[in-house]
């Protein structure tokens, strides 16, 4: 198992920026990729960004490319997601996700084996 836990949510202007952290606790950290989706209200989640075990790799939709960084650090068992240059249609809750199997990054939620409980981003315009 393991648990995940973010944090670093809020309000803030267009143009802001946020810096999202998911902590985990449990199974051994590096053993998982790890994703950030979002949902806003009345839509289904939709990826976001995607990071490798190592941190060697990482993919992000299009849509934040260039504004959003995804990092992590294995000595913390934590996930960043940077987000600069935010927009409003950038507001949904955000969620990090752990990916059990090494290989090839998904974006698909159904491919994560476990959810943190998600953090709720607000761009105004």
């Amino acid at each position: 198992q393991v648990q995940l836990v973010e944090s670093g949510g809020g309000l803030v202007q267009a143009g802001g920026s946020l810096r999202l952290s998911c902590a985990a606790s449990g199974r051994t950290f590096s053993n998982y990729a790890m994703g950030w989706f979002r949902q806003a209200p009345g839509k289904e989640r939709e990826f976001v960004a995607v990071i490798s075990w190592s941190g060697g790799s990482t993919y992000y939709t299009d849509s934040v490319k260039g504004r959003f960084t995804i990092s992590r650090d294995n000595a913390k068992n934590t996930v960043y997601l940077q987000m600069n240059s935010l927009k409003p249609e950038d507001t949904a809750v955000y969620y990090c996700a752990a990916d059990r199997t090494r290989g090839v990054l998904t974006t698909f939620p159904h491919d994560y084996d476990y959810w943190g409980q998600g953090t709720q981003v607000t761009v105004s315009s």
